[in-house]
C-alpha cells in the first residue's frame, strides 16, 4: 500500500528565482528538484510515494511547503499547503488546486495543484495503470535536470524523492558499484556479491523513503545507465562485494554466503610478556619473585634478594592452540610472591589480574612498558601494594606487531601515567561486590546418565525428570556454584553468588552454565556468556552493570540424549549452538564497596546466599505467539541424503520440537489482566471467527515427508510445484518485544548505512567520480535515521516489566543516537574530495556502534531452528534470529525477514561444519517466515508472492485466520534463463600442478547447467551463454519482475577420478525481462559485473557474468530476443557471450621483461634443468628462450620479447595474465614447474609521464642550498656562517649544541662524551644509539601528528610530486622547533655543571621495519612473481602461500595500446630491441662481495626450558654456510651480536640470502629460534642503489668513515651517464650542476692530521642525497642504514619469533675493492670502582628497649650493595646502643662494577646456578642501596630503612642533617639530581625511608655519606682499604661509651647508668639521709641529754 502524490504545478509566484518544494507525510519528507530562474509559475511535475505499512487514518495530514531556493543562505518559506486525507482515504484520488498560507496563517495569493492517489493493503482500492501519471517523456528529461542540481541542495536531505513510477522502471540496476573490495576481511557478515538490483524501490519497499545518496550521483555514465541515451557498452559496473544489506522488495531478504563457522575453530597464539620491574613494593626488606599465569600456565621470574624494588627485565612466551573465545576468555594473572623457595611457597604481597582479550582489543594487541597495579585480594581494606612494569602482548596468526623500539628507557617513569589498563579506565579502581541472582530455569533437556533410571522405569514407569540441574558462574578466573536441584526439568534456585573483584573489571565476560551433576562426571548443559560492557555504560552519564530479573536462553547441542555427545563443545559455548537448550532466569547487579567500613568482610572468595524471590509477572506478561512458514522451493539437497524421504521441522524454543523436545511445554493460562483490553482496538481485532482464541489450534511443526527427486549428480530437490507445504507453531512467551523492536531500528539504521559505505569504498576503488557525494547522502541518511529512532524508541515507557537495564540502555541508545546523529550532520559539512578515506574510517566506527548497541543482552523470544530430517535423523539446520522475524505495525520495527521470502542454507552442525564438510550446501531453502502476537496474525500472509489458494485442516474450515497447511499457486510464469559466464579470476587451486580444470554449475529453482571445463588454468574465460528454458515461476508476474528467485553458481575442479571438487560459490539476481517490456536500453542488455566468490569464510576469486531472465509471452518463444551470435563450431553447440553483452576489445601490446628464475624446487623428485617461461593471456602469449644449463646460469639470454592481445577497454575487466614455467625433459616431454597468476594488470599499464608535473620543467635552473640547519638563536658563538665555503668544519658548534639539546630532552646524557669532545671517543655505537634517540623521537612525533600526516598526505597526493618534500621540510622544522622549546626553560641534569660542548655526531637512518618495506621491494624495474604449485589449503589449516611457493620468476611487464605513443620512440638512446625496458642492466652472471653487518636482536622466542636462549648467527648463501657457533651469547633473549661476515657470492646463482638465529645446544641439535631472507639480487640492481648506503656526511676517517670503494663524485657521474642526465658540473668550489638542479655544500675536508684540503664529495653527496628532486630519473636512493628484520620459524607461520637489526652492503668484485669491515663488535663495558663511605647518622628510629631501665635505644649498623650485586652486601660495624639516634661510623665500602655507559646499564656476568654451564650477563640500571639496620643478638636484625640512588641521577645530598628531609628522596620537592658519573665525588645527607602501617613512607633515619668513583686505573694508581684498614685508613669513629655492651662491663655500665641519670637524686637522697640521720641520732641523745641537763651532771 502507498500513497502517490502527484505536484503538478506552482502558480502566481512573485518575482523572479529558484524554487523548491518539500512535501510531508508521517514525519517523512522529499524535496523536489530545484526550479531554476521561475517567474510566476513553477511547473513541478513531480511524482512522491511514501509506502504505507498501517493503513492510513482520516484525520492524517499532507503538507507541502515551497521554497525560494538559496544555495548560501537557509531557504526562504513562500508559504504551506495543508491537506487532510479524509476524502482521500474514501475515495482513493483527489485532484486539488488551492492557495497556499504564509507563517502567520494568512492566505497568500500563490496557489497550488496537485493530485493524490492512495492504493490500500487490501487493494480496496482499484489499481491504476501507470500511464495514468507517467505517460508522457518530459519526465525524462526533468529527471535529467534534476541530477545536474541534486549535489547543491542545501542542508536537508538532498533529493531523496523517488522520481515518477516511470524513472523506477527505467532505472535499472544502478551503477554505483566497485569491484574487488579487498579491505573487508572475509569475516564480516555482509553478503556480497549478488546484486540484488539493489536501487530499485519496489512499490511496497518500505525502505526507500530515503534513497538521497544514490541520486546524489552526479557521475554522467551513471546518468547515461540511468536514462539510457548512448549507453557505452563497455561501462561496467561492478556488483559490491560486500553490498546488499538492503532489500530490494519487501518479500526477499538477502541470503548469507559465508557458509562455514568460523567461531570455535582452533588458533595458534601467542602470549608474551616482560616482566621488567617492580617498584613500591609494600612489606620490608623482602625477597620478591613475580608469578606469570596466564589460563592455567604459570612461569616465574628468579628471586630478588632484599629489596623492595627489584629489577627482573625477563621475558616468557605463552603458545596456545585454542578457539578464539576460550583464548579471550583466559585470565592473565600477574602477582609478586614475598621469599619463595623450594620448601615454602612464600606469601602473596599483590596481584594483578586482566583477560587476554583485553589485551587482544588493544591498539596493536599490546600494552608497551606499563605499569600493573598490584592489589591484595585477601584483603581489600588495603591500599595499593606496589606496582609491576611489564609489557603484554597477545599475537594470533597473521597479525603482526610493531614493537616500539627497544633502547634505553629513562627511568625517570611516571608511574601514574602509564598504568597498565585500557582506555577509559580510571587508575582507582575501587572494590565491588558482582551479585548474580539465580532464579530458575525451564525446558532443560533430558541427560539420563544414570543406568538406574532405566531400571527404574522398567519397574515403575517414569516418573522421575532425568536430570539434577545446578548453575555454575565464571568470572575473573573464580567460580562459584549454586545447589543442585535433584530430578527436575524445571528446577526452582533463588540463590545468588558473590564475586568480589576491582571495578571496572579487566575481565570482559561472565560466563554462567547450567549443568548436570552426575556422579561420574558433570556435563554442561547450556552456557550463556553476559558481556559486561553491553550491560553498563562508563560515560558520565553511565550506570553499573545491571541486568534483569531477565530469560537468557541457552543453545547448544540437539536434545537427544547420547553418553558421547559430539556436539558437547556447542553446550560449552563454543560455536554456534544447533538447537535450544534451556532458558535460565538471572539477574545481575553491582555495589561498590566502602572499603573504610569495619564491619566489610575482607576476603574476595566467591560466596553462594539465598537470593529474594520474584514475581512471575516481573519479566513481561505471558503472551501467545504465532510462527508461521511456508516452503516456497527445497532444492541444492546433498546428495547423501537423496534416497530418504525428508521432512523439514520448525521449532522455536522446545514448541515445535517433536523428536527430543520434551513433554509439551504447558500453554500458561491466559490471566485476564485489567490492561488486557485496550491492545485489541489497536491491532483491529475484529475477525469474529477468533471466538474462542483459537485454542483448537494445534501447531504443525513439519512439513510431510517427501522423496526428492534427481536435479543433477551432486544435488536433489524436492517436487513441491504448486503445491506449497505450510507450518505453524503457537508458542507462550513474556512479551517483552519493545526490546527487540528497539534492536531492528538499530539494526535498519546500521544495515543501510553498512551499504552505504560498501558502496563508497567500491567508488574510490574503481576510482568512480564523486564518492564524497555519496558519502554525504549516507551521512544525511544515517543522521534522519538515528532522529527517527529517538522518536520511535521512547513508546511503552510505563511497562511493568522492564528492568533497570531496559531503562538504562534505552536513555543511553538515545543519548547515543542523538549525538550520532548530530556528529553525521556536522561530519556531512566536512566531507570533501580529500578527506573522504578519514570520514569514511569515522563512519566505520558509527557502524561498529550501531551493531553493538543493537545486539540485546537480555533475551526474549529464542532463536527459530530449521532442521532436516532424514528418516527422523537430523541432518542439517540453519538458524534464524527470532528478532529478525517479529512483526509489528511500525515499519521500522520489523524484523528484516518478517514476511519475506528468505534463502536459507542449512549447514551441518557443530564440528561436522568445519572444513571442506561446511563449503557444500546441505539444502537451499526458499521459507517465508511470519512471527507475532497471535491477535496480530491477520496479515500474517501479506508478504507470500501472491496467487496462491490457501488449504487448511479439517477444523479449520472456514475460520478465515486458521493458518493453511499448504498454498496452491494457481498462478504461474513461464520464463526463460540466460545466464552469460564471461570469465573467472583468482580461483582456488585444487589440483597438485597448483592449477585447477574449472567449471561452473549455476542453479535457479530446480534446474542446473554447467559450463564447460578449461582444463588447467586459475583465470578460465569460458564465454559462453547458458540457457534455462522452460522455468515455472509461482505467483503475480509484476512481483517476479522485482523480486526473482536467486540464481546459485557453483564453481567445481573436475577431476579425471573421483568427483569434482568444490572451489567456491557466489550468488546473483537476475535481470527480469516481462513480456509487454521492449528489450532495449537503458536495463538491456544487462552489463556484465564481478561477483565475488566464496569458500566457507574465505574469497576465492571472482566470477565476471550478467544474468537476465526473460518472460515467456503469450506468443511463445517468438518474442524472446534472438539469441544471436555464432554457435561455436570448434566448442561444439556452445554459445557464446552476445555481443551487446560482452566487453569491447582493443589491441594492447603486452611487453615482457624475462630475466631468470630463482630457488626452482624439485618436481617429482628430478631437479629442473631446462626450464622455460610460457605468458599468456586472453588466449595469446609468448614463450621465453629456453634456459639451456639452470645450475649454472638460471637467467634468460633473450631479456625481451612481445606479443599483441585484444583486451578489454575497461581496465576493470582485463583478464588475468598468466604466468607458466616448463621444464623441458627429453622425447619432447614437458611437465609443468609451477605457475602464477597477474589478477591485475593495471600496474603494469604504461601510463606516460606528465611533462607539466614540477619536477619535469627544465628550464631555468633550481637551487638547492645545502645550508647547514643551525638553530638561529646560537649563532653568536660562532663564526659568521657562509653557506657556500667551508661551513661545515664551523657547523660542529651549532650541531653539537643541538646534539646536547637532545640529550637533555631525553633526560639522559652519554657521559664520557660531556667531558672528552675528542673523535677517538666515538665509535660507531655513539652513531647507532644517537640515531635511535632520533627515530624514536620521530615515532613519537608521528604519533602525536598522526593525523594531521594523514590528512597532509591526501594533500600532497593532490599536489603532486612537490608535496612529499614539503612534508619533509616540515617535520624538519618542527623537530628543531622541538629541540628548542625542549632547551628553553627546563635545567637539565648537571645543568649546573658548566657547560661542555658535545661533538656533533654523525647519524644514520634505523628503520624500524625491512628496508624493502621502505622501498616498494625494490621492485622498482625488476619484480619477482612467485611460482605456486600444490593445492590451496584452507584458510585456517592446509598449505599456505609459503609452502606452496615452488620458485620466483623475475622479470616485468609493460601493456600498453597499439601504435606506440611517439615520444617513447623518438626519445634519445631508444633501443627497439628493449622496447619499454630502456636502459637495464647487462642480467650476466657478475661475483659480488656481501658483507653482512648484524648489530643485535630483540625479544627472541625462548628456546630453553629456563625461558631463556643461547643466540648464535648463521648465514646461508648458495653454497655458503657460516655458522658462527663458538660465539653463542649465553642466556639472552637480546643478544648484542656486533659482528660483520664477508661472503663471496654469484649472482644469480646465488642471490637469497638467509640470515638465522639458532639456539646453542649443549647435548642434541641447535634449534632454529628464526630466520629471515634477504633477496639480495632485487637490491643489487635497483634503481634505489641499495648495494651500499649513502652516508650523511663525506668523512675520510674515524668512525664515520665512507665505506663505498666510489667516492660521492663518481657515484654521482654514474648515476648522471646511466640515466642520460646532463651533468654533473662542479665549480666554482662548493656547487655542483645536475640537469637543471643546483647543489651548494661545503669545499673543504679535513684529514687525520687536521690538514684541509679542498674537496667536491660534500657538494656530490648532497647531490646524492637529494637525487628524487632530479627530473625525469630522480628516485630516492637508500641511506646508510640499520634495518629491524622479523625472524620467523617455519613451524609458528606467521608469528614473528624476534627481531634482527642488521644491515647488508655488496660491491661488485670488478670495482676497486672495498676497505675494511666496520668494527661493531659491542662495547666492552668498562670497569669502575665505587667507594662509599658511611660517616654518620642521625634521628635513626629507636627500636630496643632497655631490659632494665625501659629506655629506646638502637643498635645501629649500615648496609649498602649495588642493585644486582645483593650477594656482595656490605654492612659497618654496629654503633650499639644509641640512645639518640646517632651513630658513628667512618666505614669505608667499596664496589667493583663494569658500566656501560651508552646504556646506562651495570653489566654481571654471574652463574644462574650451581648446575649453569656457563655465565649469564646481565645489564641491570646502576643503583646504590643504603640500609639501616638495628642489630639483635638472639633474634633477626630489624630493619629500619632504605634509600636507593640511581648513579645516573640521584638528589644532591644536603649539608647538614637539619636540611636533610624526607621529600628529598620521594621527589617532592624540586632538588638538583646530579650524576656520579660526572661529578665523582658526592658528599651530603641524605634521607632513609621505610612504610608505616598505613603504608605511607616515613622518615627512619638519615645517613651522611659520601661516594667517589673511579675508573679500575685510577683505582689501581690508589688504593684504598675496606672498613678502616690501610691503605689510607680512616680513623676510629668517637663513640660514646654507652656503646659497650653491659654485660661485658657491668660496673662501668652501671656506673654510667647511674651516674649520668639519678646523680642529683643520689645526692639529695643522701643529703636527705644525712639530714633524717642528724634528726634521729638527735632524738636519740635528747632524753639523755634533757637527764643530764636536768640533774647537772
Amino acid at each position: 500500500m502507498a500513497l502517490l502524490v502527484h505536484l503538478k504545478t506552482v502558480s502566481e509566484l512573485r518575482g523572479r528565482g529558484d524554487r523548491i518544494a518539500k512535501v510531508t507525510f508521517r514525519g517523512q519528507s522529499f524535496y523536489s528538484r530545484v526550479l531554476e530562474n521561475c517567474e510566476d509559475v513553477a511547473d513541478f511535475d513531480e511524482t512522491f510515494r511514501w509506502p504505507v505499512a498501517s493503513n492510513i487514518d482520516r484525520t492524517e495530514m499532507l503538507e507541502i511547503q515551497i521554497f525560494n531556493y538559496s544555495k548560501v543562505f537557509s531557504n526562504k518559506l513562500i508559504g504551506t499547503f495543508r491537506m487532510v486525507l479524509q476524502k482521500v482515504v474514501e475515495e482513493n484520488h483527489v485532484e486539488v488546486t488551492d492557495t497556499l498560507i504564509d507563517d502567520n496563517n494568512a492566505i497568500i495569493k500563490t496557489s497550488l495543484c496537485v493530485e493524490v492517489r492512495y492504493q490500500a493493503t487490501d487493494g480496496t482500492v482499484g489499481s491504476w495503470d501507470d500511464g495514468d501519471f507517467l505517460g508522457d517523456e518530459s519526465l525524462q528529461e526533468e529527471e535529467k535536470d534534476s541530477q545536474e542540481t541534486d549535489g547543491l541542495l542545501p542542508g536537508s536531505r538532498p533529493s531523496s524523492r523517488p522520481p515518477g513510477e516511470k524513472s523506477f522502471r527505467s532505472k535499472g540496476r544502478e551503477k554505483t558499484k566497485g569491484g574487488r573490495d579487498g579491505e573487508h576481511k572475509a569475516g564480516r557478515s555482509v553478503f556480497s556479491a549478488m546484486k540484488l538490483g539493489k536501487n530499485r524501490p519496489h512499490k511496497e519497499d518500505p525502505q526507500r523513503q530515503d534513497e538521497p545518496a544514490v541520486l546524489e550521483m552526479e557521475d554522467l555514465d551513471h546518468l547515461t545507465v540511468r536514462l539510457g541515451d548512448g549507453l557505452d557498452p563497455d561501462s561496467v559496473s561492478l556488483a559490491s562485494v560486500t553490498a546488499l544489506t538492503t532489500n530490494v522488495s519487501n518479500k526477499r531478504s538477502k541470503p548469507d554466503i559465508k557458509m562455514e563457522p568460523s567461531a570455535g575453530r582452533p588458533m595458534d597464539y601467542q602470549v608474551s610478556i616482560t616482566v621488567i620491574e617492580a617498584r613500591q613494593l609494600v612489606g620490608l626488606n623482602m625477597d620478591p619473585v613475580v608469578c606469570v599465569e596466564v589460563g592455567d600456565d604459570k612461569k616465574y621470574t628468579s628471586m630478588k634478594e632484599s629489596t623492595n624494588c627489584p629489577y627482573y627485565n625477563e621475558y616468557f612466551v605463552f603458545d596456545f592452540h585454542v578457539s578464539p573465545d576460550v583464548m579471550f576468555d583466559k585470565i592473565i594473572k600477574i602477582s609478586v610472591i614475598h621469599s619463595k623457595n623450594l620448601l615454602r611457597s612464600g606469601t602473596l604481597v599483590g596481584s594483578f589480574k586482566m583477560d587476554v582479550g583485553t589485551v587482544y582489543s588493544q591498539p596493536e594487541h599490546q600494552f608497551h612498558h606499563k605499569w600493573a597495579i598490584l592489589s591484595d585480594p585477601d584483603d581489600i581494606s588495603a591500599g595499593l601494594k606496589g606496582y609491576v612494569k611489564c609489557d603484554i602482548a597477545v599475537v594470533g596468526k597473521g597479525d603482526n606487531i610493531k614493537t616500539p623500539h627497544k633502547a634505553n628507557e629513562t627511568d625517570e617513569d611516571d608511574i601514574e601515567g602509564n598504568l597498565l589498563l585500557p582506555e577509559g579506565v580510571p587508575p582507582e579502581r575501587q572494590w565491588a561486590r558482582f551479585y548474580v541472582k539465580i532464579y530458575r530455569a525451564e525446558g532443560l533437556p533430558r541427560m539420563n546418565t544414570s543406568l538406574m533410571a532405566n531400571v527404574k522405569k522398567a519397574f515403575i514407569g517414569e516418573n522421575k525428570d532425568l536430570v539434577d540441574p545446578y548453575v555454575q558462574v565464571f568470572f575473573a578466573g573464580q567460580k562459584g556454584k549454586t545447589s543442585v536441584q535433584k530430578s527436575s526439568y524445571e528446577p526452582l534456585w533463588n540463590e545468588q553468588v558473590v564475586f568480589t573483584d576491582l571495578f571496572p573489571p579487566l575481565c570482559k565476560r561472565m560466563k554462567v552454565q547450567i549443568r548436570d551433576s552426575d556422579k561420574v562426571n558433570d556435563v554442561a548443559i547450556g552456557t550463556h556468556f553476559i558481556d559486561l560492557c553491553k550491560i553498563s555504560n562508563d560515560g558520565d552519564k553511565g550506570f553499573l552493570p545491571t541486568l534483569g530479573p531477565a530469560w537468557v536462553n541457552m543453545y547448544g547441542s540437539t536434545r537427544n540424549y547420547t553418553l558421547l555427545d559430539e556436539h558437547q563443545d556447542l553446550n560449552e559455548g563454543l560455536g554456534e549452538g544447533v538447537s535450544f537448550r534451556a532458558r535460565l532466569m538471572l539477574a545481575l547487579a553491582v555495589e561498590i564497596l566502602d572499603t573504610s567500613n569495619p564491619e566489610l568482610t575482607s576476603s574476595t572468595e566467591v560466596q553462594v546466599e539465598q537470593a529474594t524471590p520474584v514475581s512471575e509477572s516481573c519479566t513481561g506478561k505471558m503472551e501467545e505467539f504465532f510462527l508461521f512458514g511456508a516452503f516456497l522451493e527445497a532444492s541444492m539437497i546433498d546428495r547423501k541424503n537423496g534416497d530418504k524421504p525428508i521432512t523439514f521441522e520448525v521449532t522455536i524454543g522446545n514448541y515445535g520440537n517433536e523428536v527430543d523436545g520434551l513433554a509439551r511445554p504447558q500453554r500458561p493460562q491466559p490471566r485476564k489482566e485489567p490492561g488486557d483490553e485496550e491492545e485489541v482496538d489497536l491491532i483491529q481485532n475484529s475477525s469474529d471467527d477468533e471466538g474462542d482464541d483459537g485454542g483448537d489450534l494445534a501447531s504443525v511443526s513439519s512439513t510431510p515427508p517427501m522423496r526428492p527427486q534427481i536435479t543433477d549428480r551432486n544435488y536433489f530437490h524436492l517436487p513441491y510445484l504448486e503445491r506449497k507445504p505450510c507450518i505453524y507453531i503457537k508458542s507462550w512467551w513474556p512479551d517483552q518485544r519493545r526490546r527487540l523492536y528497539n534492536a531492528n531500528i538499530m539494526d535498519h539504521i546500521a544495515d543501510k548505512l553498512e551499504e552505504g559505505l560498501n558502496d563508497v569504498q567500491e567508488m574510490i576503488k574503481t576510482e568512480k567520480s564523486y564518492p564524497e557525494r555519496r558519502l554525504r547522502g549516507v551521512l544525511e541518511e544515517l543522521s534522519c535515521g538515528c532522529h527517527h529512532f529517538l522518536s520511535l524508541a521512547d513508546k511503552d515507557q510505563g511497562h511493568s516489566s522492564r528492568t533497570r537495564l531496559d531503562r538504562e540502555r534505552l536513555k543511553s541508545c538515545m543519548r547515543e543516537l542523538e549525538s550520532m546523529g548530530q556528529q553525521a550532520r556536522s561530519l556531512r559539512a566536512q566531507v570533501k574530495r580529500h578527506t573522504v578515506r578519514d570520514k569514511l574510517r569515522l563512519c566505520q566506527n558509527f557502524l561498529q556502534k550501531l551493531r553493538f548497541l543493537a545486539d540485546e543482552p537480555q533475551h526474549s523470544i529464542p532463536d527459530v531452528f530449521i532442521w532436516m530430517m532424514s528418516s527422523n535423523k537430523r541432518v542439517a539446520y540453519a538458524r534464524v534470529p527470532s528478532k529478525d522475524l517479529l512483526f509489528s505495525i511500525v515499519e521500522e520495527e520489523l524484523g528484516k525477514d518478517c514476511a519475506k521470502v528468505k534463502t536459507l542454507f542449512l549447514k551441518l552442525p557443530g564440528k561436522r561444519g568445519f572444513g571442506s564438510a561446511g563449503w557444500t550446501v546441505q539444502a537451499k531453502l526458499e521459507l517465508y517466515l511470519w512471527l507475532g502476537l497471535s491477535k496480530q496474525r491477520k496479515d500474517f500472509l501479506c508478504g507470500l508472492p501472491c496467487g496462491f489458494e490457501e488449504v487448511k485442516a479439517a477444523q479449520g474450515l472456514g475460520l478465515h485466520s486458521f493458518p493453511p497447511i499448504s498454498l496452491v499457486y494457481t498462478k504461474k510464469q513461464a520464463f526463460q534463463l540466460r545466464a552469460h559466464m564471461y570469465q573467472a579470476r583468482s580461483l582456488f587451486a585444487a589440483d597438485s600442478s597448483g592449477l585447477s580444470d574449472p567449471f561452473a554449475r549455476v542453479f535457479f529453482i530446480n534446474q542446473s547447467q554447467c559450463t564447460e571445463v578449461l582444463n588447467e588454468t586459475l583465470c578460465p574465460t569460458w564465454d559462453q551463454m547458458l540457457v534455462f528454458d522452460n522455468l515455472e515461476l509461482y505467483g503475480e508476474a509484476h512481483e517476479l519482475r522485482d523480486d526473482p528467485p536467486i540464481i546459485v553458481i557453483e564453481i567445481y575442479d573436475q577431476d579425471s577420478m573421483g568427483k569434482a571438487d568444490f572451489m567456491g560459490r557466489t550468488f546473483a539476481k537476475p535481470l527480469v525481462k516481462m513480456a509487454d517490456e521492449a528489450y532495449c536500453p537503458p536495463r538491456f542488455p544487462p552489463q556484465l559485473e564481478y561477483y565475488q566468490i566464496y569458500r566457507g569464510n574465505a574469497t576465492a576469486g571472482d566470477l565476471l557474468a550478467a544474468f537476465e531472465l526473460l518472460q515467456i509471452g503469450p506468443a511463445g518463444k517468438a518474442d524472446l530476443p534472438p539469441i544471436n551470435g555464432p554457435v561455436d563450431v570448434d566448442r561444439g553447440p556452445i554459445m557464446p557471450v552476445p555481443v551487446g553483452i560482452r566487453p569491447v576489445l582493443s589491441k594492447y601490446r603486452v611487453e615482457v621483461l624475462f630475466w631468470g628464475l630463482r630457488d626452482l624446487k624439485r618436481v617429482n623428485l628430478a631437479q629442473v634443468d631446462r626450464p622455460r617461461v610460457d605468458i599468456e593471456c586472453a588466449g595469446k602469449g609468448v614463450q621465453s628462450s629456453l634456459i639451456h644449463n639452470y645450475k649454472k646460469n638460471p637467467n634468460f639470454n633473450t631479456l625481451v620479447k612481445w606479443f599483441e592481445v585484444d583486451l578489454p577497454e575497461n581496465e576493470l575487466l582485463h583478464p588475468p595474465l598468466n604466468i607458466r614455467v616448463v621444464d623441458c625433459r627429453a622425447f619432447g616431454r614437458y611437465t609443468l614447474v609451477g605457475s602464477h597468476a597477474v589478477s591485475s594488470l593495471r600496474r603494469f599499464i604504461y601510463r606516460p609521464p606528465d611533462r607539466s608535473a614540477p619536477n619535469w620543467n627544465t628550464t631555468g635552473e633550481i637551487v638547492v642550498s645545502m645550508e647547514p640547519e643551525v638553530p638561529v638563536k646560537k649563532l653568536e658563538t660562532m663564526v659568521k656562517l657562509d653557506a657556500t665555503s667551508d661551513a661545515i668544519i664551523k657547523v660542529d658548534v651549532a650541531e653539537e649544541e643541538k646534539e646536547r639539546k637532545k640529550k637533555k630532552k631525553k633526560g639522559t646524557t652519554e657521559e664520557p662524551e660531556e667531558e672528552e669532545p675528542d673523535e677517538s671517543m666515538l665509535d660507531w655505537w655513539s652513531k647507532y644509539f644517537a640515531s635511535i634517540d632520533t627515530m624514536k623521537e620521530q615515532l613519537r612525533q608521528q604519533e602525536a601528528s598522526g593525523i594531521e600526516l594523514e590528512e597532509k598526505e591526501e594533500m600532497d597526493s593532490t599536489e603532486g610530486l612537490k608535496g612529499p618534500m614539503k612534508g619533509k621540510e616540515k617535520a624538519r622544522a618542527t623537530k628543531e622547533e622541538k629541540k628548542k622549546r625542549a632547551q628553553g626553560p627546563s635545567p637539565g641534569p648537571g645543568s649546573e655543571a658548566p657547560e661542555k660542548k658535545k661533538p656533533k655526531i654523525d647519524e644514520l637512518k634505523v628503520y624500524p621495519k625491512e628496508l624493502e618495506s621502505e622501498f616498494d621491494d625494490f621492485e622498482d624495474w625488476l619484480h619477482t612473481f612467485n611460482l605456486l604449485r600444490g593445492k590451496t589449503g584452507d584458510s585456517e589449516d592446509g598449505a599456505t602461500e609459503e609452502e606452496r611457493t615452488v620458485g620466483r620468476f623475475k622479470g616485468s611487464l609493460c601493456v600498453y595500446k597499439v601504435p606506440l605513443p611517439e615520444d617513447v620512440s623518438r626519445e634519445a638512446g631508444y633501443d627497439p630491441t628493449y622496447g619499454m625496458f630502456q636502459g637495464i642492466p647487462s642480467n650476466d652472471p657478475i661475483n659480488v662481495l656481501v658483507r653482512v653487518y648484524v648489530v643485535r636482536a630483540t625479544d627472541l622466542h625462548p628456546a630453553d626450558i629456563n625461558g631463556k636462549a643461547d643466540p648464535y648467527i648463521a648465514i646461508r648463501l648458495g653454497k655458503t654456510d657460516i655458522r658462527d657457533k663458538e660465539n653463542y651469547i649465553s642466556k639472552q633473549l637480546n643478544p648484542v651480536f656486533g659482528k660483520s661476515f664477508d661472503i663471496e657470492a654469484s649472482f644469480p646463482m646465488e642471490s637469497m640470502l638467509t640470515v638465522a638465529v639458532y639456539d646453542w645446544d649443549l647435548v642434541g641439535t641447535d634449534d632454529l629460534i628464526g630466520e629471515t631472507k634477504i633477496d639480495l639480487e632485487n637490491r643489487f640492481y635497483s634503481k634505489h642503489r641499495a648495494t651500499c648506503g649513502i652516508a650523511s656526511t663525506y668523512s675520510t676517517h674515524g668512525y664515520n668513515i665512507w665505506r663505498d670503494p666510489m667516492k660521492p663524485s663518481q657515484i654521482l657521474t654514474r648515476l648522471c651517464k646511466e640515466g642520460k642526465v646532463d651533468g654533473p658540473h662542479f665549480g666554482p668550489p662548493g656547487r655542483v650542476k645536475v640537469a637543471n638542479r643546483v647543489f651548494t655544500g661545503p669545499s673543504e675536508i679535513e684529514d687525520e692530521n687536521g690538514q684541509r684540503k679542498p674537496t667536491d664529495e660534500h657538494v656530490a653527496l648532497s647531490a646524492l642525497r637529494h637525487w628524487e628532486d632530479i627530473p625525469r630519473v630522480g628516485c630516492r636512493l637508500v641511506p646508510e642504514h640499520v634495518e629491524t628484520r622479523p625472524l620467523l620459524n617455519p613451524d609458528k607461520p606467521g608469528i614473528e619469533q624476534g627481531r634482527l637489526e642488521l644491515w647488508v652492503d655488496m660491491f661488485p668484485m670488478d670495482m676497486p675493492a672495498p676497505g675494511t669491515p666496520l668494527d661493531i663488535s659491542p662495547r666492552k663495558p668498562k670497569k669502575y670502582e665505587l667507594r662509599v663511605i658511611v660517616w654518620n647518622t642521625d634521628e635513626v628510629v629507636l627500636e630496643d628497649d632497655d631490659f632494665f631501665t625501659g629506655e629506646k635505644s638502637s643498635d645501629i649498623f649500615v648496609r649498602g650493595w649495588l642493585k644486582g650485586q645483593q650477594e656482595d652486601k656490605q654492612d659497618t660495624d654496629v654503633h650499639y646502643h644509641s640512645l639518640t639516634g646517632e651513630g658513628n661510623f667512618n666505614w669505608r665500602y667499596l664496589f667493583p662494577f663494569d658500566y656501560l655507559a651508552a646504556e646506562e646499564k651495570i653489566v654481571i656476568s654471574k652463574k644462574e646456578s650451581m648446575f649453569s654451564w656457563d655465565e649469564t650477563e646481565y645489564k641491570i640500571p646502576a643503583r646504590l642501596t643504603l640500609q639501616i639496620w638495628d642489630a639483635d643478638h638472639f633474634s633477626a636484625d630489624d630493619f629500619l630503612g632504605a634509600i636507593e640512588l640511581d648513579l645516573n641521577r640521584f638528589p644532591r645530598g644536603a649539608k647538614t642533617a637539619k636540611q636533610c628531609t624526607m621529600e628529598m628522596a620521594t621527589g617532592e620537592v624540586d632538588v638538583p639530581l646530579v650524576s656520579i658519573f660526572k661529578q665523582k665525588r658526592v658528599k651530603g645527607w641524605w634521607p632513609l625511608l621505610a612504610r608505616n602501617e598505613n603504608d605511607e613512607f616515613e622518615l627512619t633515619g638519615k645517613v651522611e655519606a659520601e661516594l667517589h668513583l673511579l675508573t679500575a686505573e685510577e683505582a689501581e694508581k690508589n688504593p684504598v682499604g675496606l672498613a678502616r684498614n690501610e691503605p689510607d685508613p680512616l680513623e676510629k669513629p668517637n663513640r660514646p661509651d654507652t656503646a659497650f655492651v653491659w654485660f661485658l662491663n657491668p660496673l662501668k655500665s652501671i656506673k654510667y647508668l647511674i651516674c649520668t641519670r639519678y646523680k642529683w637524686l643520689i645526692i639529695k637522697v643522701v643529703l636527705a639521709l644525712l639530714g633524717l640521720l642528724m634528726l634521729a641520732l638527735f632524738l636519740y641523745s635528747l632524753p639523755g641529754y634533757m637527764v643530764k641537763k636536768l640533774l647537772g651532771a
